[in-house]
């Protein structure tokens, strides 16, 4: 049984689109270069939540670089998402929280389940674990992490979804893997939401992520630049995969995360995009109009963006996770991040 988060078995029940929020948990993330610290993540997810965004995400990362987005060298700090997010359940009472994604071969299954069993009752059920395979080879190699290949990290994922998946759903679980073994292990107590907080995969898509989806999770997590038709087509794919899994396509829900600009009117966009450009690491869309960097993000005038997300939901996008900058999990001006708040979010709710 798939749960949506809310308890419900999924079906055709109808979904408002939820607008969730990146937040900014790096040293680059904070408007005008300010340093991470503790304080400044937990105000922005308190403001996140005042604010009536649907739900706030941490990524999972020892450490990252920003070269790869355009920026000078140097690797960059970030926080330990289960803890962070733990607390931030205990400063916040409506939000849903969650991880985008957890890496799985940082951790035994095992722990993972119960780190998400603790969260979800310390926050009444609140909690959504999104975990993925791995992808940065500095950070593996830096804390000693078998990098080995894709398809070596995928088997850790799949072996680790299934396992979490049971104990999530108060199973007793036998489990002889290639990477783990359980022998009569057990998850109490039970988490808050029945069956368990929702599993979401993230990634780019395939047929084995498809698969593994379909068997074990509740959707599928993509990020950062999508353009509507693309996703698309990469959503038909991942409802054939679970229709040939045996299970009902309409149970599988699928989320979005994409960089966000949004001004009240044109005049407005072009001088935030100005503001973006200066506020960008290394100058990494200086090159870049406009026009180009609005082809793959939600870029534009609140009913722009609005018609931008209508396209995303027919094809079954029930929730956006912004991130409100060029890079993941930043935020380059809240004064954006509150039009988002006031203007959009209302309006993307019957989508």
């Amino acid at each position: 049984m798939y749960s949506d988060g809310i308890g419900h078995r999924l079906g055709s029940i109808p979904r408002a689109m939820r607008i969730g929020l990146a937040l900014p948990h790096y040293d680059y993330s904070f408007p005008g270069g300010e340093p991470l610290t503790w304080s400044a993540l937990l105000d922005a997810a308190v403001r996140a939540e005042s604010l009536g965004f649907d739900s706030a995400w941490i990524s999972d990362h020892f450490f990252t670089e920003i070269r790869r987005y355009g920026g000078p060298e140097g690797l960059l700090g970030s926080v330990e998402p289960f803890t962070a997010l733990a607390a931030i359940a205990a400063a916040t009472s409506r939000i849903r929280l969650g991880t985008l994604v957890a890496c799985a071969p940082f951790r035994h299954p095992a722990h993972v389940a119960k780190m998400a069993t603790t969260i979800d009752l310390l926050s009444g059920g609140r909690f959504d674990l999104g975990i993925g395979a791995g992808w940065y080879e500095a950070e593996f190699d830096a804390f000693g992490y078998d990098f080995a290949t894709l398809g070596e990290r995928f088997s850790i994922l799949e072996e680790s979804v299934e396992v979490i998946a049971r104990l999530l759903r108060n199973e007793q679980v036998d489990f002889d893997g290639e990477h783990f073994q359980l022998d009569g292990a057990f998850n109490h107590p039970a988490p808050a939401q029945p069956n368990g907080p929702p599993i979401w995969i993230g990634g780019k898509g395939g047929p084995r992520q498809f698969r593994l989806v379909a068997r074990h999770a509740a959707g599928w997590n993509s990020v950062w630049r999508w353009a509507p038709e693309p996703f698309g087509e990469r959503v038909q794919e991942l409802r054939h995969v679970a229709e040939s899994e045996g299970r009902d396509p309409v149970t599988v829900r699928v989320s979005l995360g994409l960089y966000a600009l949004i001004g009240e009117d044109k005049a407005d966009v072009a001088a935030r995009f100005k503001v973006l450009q200066a506020w960008t690491p290394g100058g990494g869309i200086n090159a870049v109009s406009l026009d180009a960097y609005a082809t793959d993000t939600l870029t534009g005038t609140v009913d722009a963006c609005v018609e931008t997300l209508s396209r995303f939901a027919q094809h079954g996008v029930e929730e956006l996770i912004v991130s409100a900058a060029t890079l993941p999990f930043a935020i380059s001006d809240w004064s954006m991040v509150e039009l988002i708040a006031e203007q959009l979010i209302p309006k993307a709710r019957p989508l």
